[in-house]
């Protein structure tokens, strides 16, 4: 399969290494030194399940250069979605799948707007990695699983390809029957873990080993379900308490993709996780002082490391 990786960072990188690794030509999308050090040295992962290799890969910061492809991974950050979509259309064909492997709740109609609906599916990675240095990607925790689906929901014989061919790649694959579902989900989670983490600047471990902390993060939980649920969406009955004892089987010393952001001085998505429930939960009526205090106090890194006297 022609496979482009759109962002090749943590989740990118991570995934598109396991499918070239697997016979799959793909090709990395990325920048600066990042990109150059793959062009030289080639991609090297590190990982804590599919453990530690480095491949000759192809790789361009041009998409035009590539041409149209039957999959693009697109994994870049949420705050350069609209941009990195308008990228995509060389890349887009009558037959390409885009599937958007991203936080937040919105970026499958971001990228619709720009090349058509039809080619989006939805999905969410349970993963955690970061590039270490240019041209490596570290896996340090988490399943390594992907989750996806048509977004109207349903079997398709393009989502049971997928499948077989992440499997091939020893990429655990979920078909979901309901994405959006999977998302609210997923965004549930990624906002207590990802958020509090930052907040604390501290592994998962220590903050459920705290009572005060640990009940943080089940109530950030529990706004984003109200909020879920006052926005239509029909999660499950017990979505917090199986979102809480996920975390607790999760190595303890998980951080979410936040909390490197914020440590590294890079910008962060926080309008797209914490930013979101505070603005939908304020059109809806729905009470979010936890998330609120969690937005508030990492603002004014939003954009990076704020200058400081």
């Amino acid at each position: 399969m022609r496979i482009a990786v759109m962002g090749a960072g943590g989740t990118g990188g991570y995934f598109g290494a396991l499918l070239a690794r697997a016979g799959e030509e793909v090709t990395f999308i990325a920048r600066g030194a990042h990109l150059e050090a793959i062009r030289t040295h080639g991609l090297t992962v590190k990982s804590r399940l599919a453990g530690d290799f480095t491949l000759p890969v192809k790789a361009t910061g041009d998409p035009g250069e590539v041409g149209a492809v039957e999959l693009v991974l697109f994994c870049v950050k949420t705050y350069d979605t609209a941009t990195a979509a308008d990228q995509l259309r060389p890349l887009v064909g009558r037959d390409t799948v885009v599937l958007s492997v991203q936080n937040g709740i919105d970026n499958e109609e971001q990228i619709g707007r720009v090349v058509g609906r039809e080619p989006v599916i939805g999905a969410a990675a349970y993963v955690s990695s970061v590039i270490e240095a240019p041209g490596v990607i570290a896996q340090t925790a988490g399943p390594g699983k992907i989750a996806f689906g048509e977004l109207a929901g349903g079997p398709s014989p393009r989502t049971e390809r997928l499948r077989s061919t992440f499997q091939r790649a020893g990429i655990a694959a979920e078909l979901c029957p309901d994405i959006r579902i999977t998302l609210w989900e997923k965004f549930l989670f990624i906002c207590a873990l990802s958020g509090i983490t930052a907040l604390t600047r501290l592994p998962i471990g220590p903050i459920l080993a705290c009572p005060e902390t640990s009940a943080l993060l089940r109530g950030t939980m529990e706004e984003v379900e109200a909020v879920a649920r006052a926005s239509g969406i029909t999660l499950p009955d017990r979505c917090v308490d199986e979102a809480f004892a996920f975390v607790t089987r999760l190595e303890s010393s998980l951080r979410g993709s936040i909390y490197y952001d914020l440590t590294a001085g890079r910008r962060l998505e926080l309008e797209v996780l914490n930013g979101t429930v505070v603005r939908l939960g304020r059109e809806h009526g729905i009470s979010t002082p936890l998330n609120f205090a969690i937005y508030a106090a990492l603002k004014p890194y939003s954009d990076g490391a704020p200058d400081q006297p």
